[in-house]
C-alpha cells in the first residue's frame, strides 16, 4: 500500500518494494546456491573423473571462470538492455548449468557447465545489487541490499542442507541415490527448481526506472517511480535522475572510469576494487567451497564436516540480520571496520589451533585437547564477523557508491576483481592445504584481513543516506 507522509514526505509503496527486493534477490539465493552445491560433491566428482588434488581446485574453480566474465559483461550488458534482462539471463544460464552438470560424464563437461553457471553467478551478483539500489528509498536502501547477503547464504545454506539431506539418505555422496545415479549428481538436479522459479517471478518486476531515463524512456520511468514513490517523487526523481546524466551526453562507457581532469582511474574506482578484492582475500570462500573437505582433513567425519557446513549457514544468516537492522543506522564503513579487526583475530586463532595438528599411528588426524573445538567456535566467529560486516557491506556499496553514469562501469570492473580474486583463493586452496600447510595459509587470511582494515580507513567513504543521484566519483 501507498503511504503518505503528513509532512509532506515521498509516498512509499512499502509492499511493491517489499516484492520487488524478494524477487531481484532470488539471484542473491541462486549465486549461493550454485556457489555452494559444490561443497560436499568432491569426493563424487573425485571418483566419476578420477581427479587428484590439481582437478579438483580446477574443476571447483571453474565456476569462477565464468563468474569473472559474467560480472565483467554484466555491468555493459544492463546498461544496454537493461537490469531485469540481465537477470533473465542469468536465471536461464542457472537452469542450464544445474542440468548438465548432473548429466556431466566427464570433466571437461562438467567444467563447461560450472562455467556457464558462473556466467550466471557473476551477473547475478553485480546485477541484484544495483537493481535494489535503484528502486529503493535512500533511507532504507542498505538494509533492503543487505537481503541481497541474507538470500545468497540462505541459496548456501540451502544447498549443504540438501546436499547433508541426499548424502544420508544416500549412504554417502558416491551412493546411489534414485532412478540409478550418484546422489552427487542429484545434489546439481535440484538447482533446477529455484532457477526455474527466478525466471518465472522476474516476469513479474519493473525495469529500473534509472535505466529507463537513461535510454530516454521517461514516461515507463515516471509510470515505475510513480508506483514505487507517488506521483510528486516520481516527478522530482525523474527531474534529478535526468540531472545526474546530463553532464554527459553521451552513453555510459568503460572510459568514463578515466577522471578527465587527471587523466587517472577514479579513485572511487579503486576504492570499489579495494572492497571486492579484499572481502576475497580473507579466504571466506575456502570455508563455503570446501568446508566438508576442510574439516574432514583435520579429523571430522563426513557426516560431522557436513553438519559444520549447516551450523556455519544458519550463523551466516543471523549474522545478515543483524547487518539488516544496523545498516543504517550507524552506517557502511564501522561495520567494515569492526569485520575486518574480528575476522584477522578470529583468522589467527583458527591458524594457531590448525597448526597443532597431529597424526595418529594409523594415519588418522586429528587437533590435540581442546584445540578441535577451538578451531570450531573461532571459525563460526570468524563466519560471523564477515557476514555482518563484508559480506553484505560489500555488496551494498558497490550498488551504491558509484554515480548514476558509471555504475553499470564501475559495478562491472568490480565485481570481475572480485571474481579473479575469488578464483585466486579457491583454486589455490587444495594445494595449500598440501604445502605450505592450512596453518600457515590461514595466517596469510588473517594479514589480509588486518590490512583490509587500514584500507577502508584510507580509501572508503561513508554512503548511508545519500542519494544515488548525489554520489561522487
Amino acid at each position: 500500500m501507498i503511504r503518505a507522509d503528513g509532512g509532506g514526505k515521498a509516498m512509499v509503496n512499502h509492499g511493491f518494494i517489499a516484492a520487488i527486493v524478494v524477487v531481484a534477490t532470488i539471484g542473491g539465493f541462486m549465486f549461493g546456491y550454485d556457489s555452494g552445491v559444490i561443497n560436499g560433491t568432491q569426493k563424487g566428482l573425485e571418483a566419476a573423473f578420477g581427479l587428484g588434488r590439481l582437478g579438483i581446485g580446477v574443476n571447483v574453480g571453474a565456476i569462477l571462470v565464468g563468474s569473472a566474465i559474467g560480472a565483467f559483461g554484466a555491468g555493459r550488458l544492463a546498461d544496454a538492455i537493461g537490469r531485469r534482462n540481465v537477470m533473465m539471463i542469468a536465471a536461464g544460464l542457472f537452469l542450464v548449468s544445474a542440468l548438465l552438470a548432473g548429466a556431466a560424464t566427464g570433466s571437461a563437461v562438467f567444467i563447461l557447465a560450472r562455467i556457464i553457471g558462473g556466467l550466471g553467478v557473476g551477473a547475478a551478483s553485480v546485477i541484484s545489487p544495483v537493481y535494489i539500489s535503484e528502486v529503493t528509498p535512500a533511507s532504507i536502501r542498505g538494509r533492503l541490499s543487505s537481503v541481497q547477503q541474507v538470500m545468497i547464504i540462505s541459496g548456501l545454506t540451502g544447498a549443504f542442507v540438501a546436499n547433508f539431506a541426499i548424502a544420508r539418505y544416500a549412504g554417502g555422496s558416491t551412493a546411489e541415490f534414485w532412478m540409478g545415479y550418484s546422489a552427487w549428481r542429484w545434489m546439481f538436479w535440484l538447482q533446477a527448481i529455484p532457477a526455474a522459479i527466478y525466471f518465472v517471478a522476474l516476469l513479474a518486476i519493473p525495469e529500473s526506472p534509472r535505466f529507463l531515463v537513461a535510454k530516454g524512456r521517461e514516461a515507463e520511468a515516471h509510470s515505475v517511480l510513480t508506483r514505487l514513490f507517488g506521483s510528486a517523487e516520481a516527478d522530482r526523481k525523474v527531474v534529478d535522475i535526468r540531472g545526474s546524466l546530463a553532464a554527459d551526453h553521451h552513453k555510459p562507457k568503460l572510459s568514463d572510469l578515466i577522471d578527465r581532469t587527471t587523466g587517472k582511474v577514479r579513485p572511487i574506482l579503486w576504492a570499489g576494487i579495494g572492497l571486492a578484492v579484499f572481502q576475497q582475500f580473507v579466504g571466506i570462500n575456502v570455508v563455503f567451497y570446501y568446508g566438508a573437505v576442510l574439516w574432514e582433513a583435520v579429523g571430522f567425519t563426513e557426516d560431522n564436516a557436513l553438519q559444520i557446513n549447516i551450523l556455519s549457514g544458519v550463523l551466516s544468516i543471523a549474522a545478515c540480520l543483524f547487518t539488516i537492522a544496523t545498516v543504517d543506522r550507524i552506517g557502511r564503513k564501522p561495520l567494515l571496520l569492526v569485520g575486518s579487526a574480528g575476522m584477522a583475530v578470529t583468522l589467527a586463532t583458527v591458524a594457531y589451533a590448525f597448526s597443532t595438528t597431529v597424526t595418529g599411528a594409523d594415519g588418522a588426524v586429528s587437533l590435540p585437547g581442546n584445540n578441535g573445538l577451538i578451531a570450531l567456535v573461532a571459525a563460526n566467529l570468524y563466519v560471523i564477523f564477515f557476514n555482518a560486516s563484508w559480506g553484505p557491506v560489500m555488496w551494498v556499496m558497490l550498488g551504491e557508491m558509484f554515480p548514476n553514469q558509471i555504475r553499470g562501469s564501475g559495478l562491472a570492473v568490480s565485481g570481475f576483481a572480485q571474481w579473479i580474486a575469488n578464483a585466486a583463493i579457491s583454486v589455490s586452496f587444495p594445494a595449500l592445504v598440501v604445502s605450505p600447510g592450512l596453518s600457515v595459509t590461514y595466517f596469510g587470511y588473517a594479514f589480509f584481513a588486518a590490512v583490509s582494515f587500514f584500507f577502508v580507513k584510507a580509501m572508503v567513504n561513508e554512503t548511508r543516506g545519500r542519494e544515488l543521484e548525489d554520489m561522487a566519483g
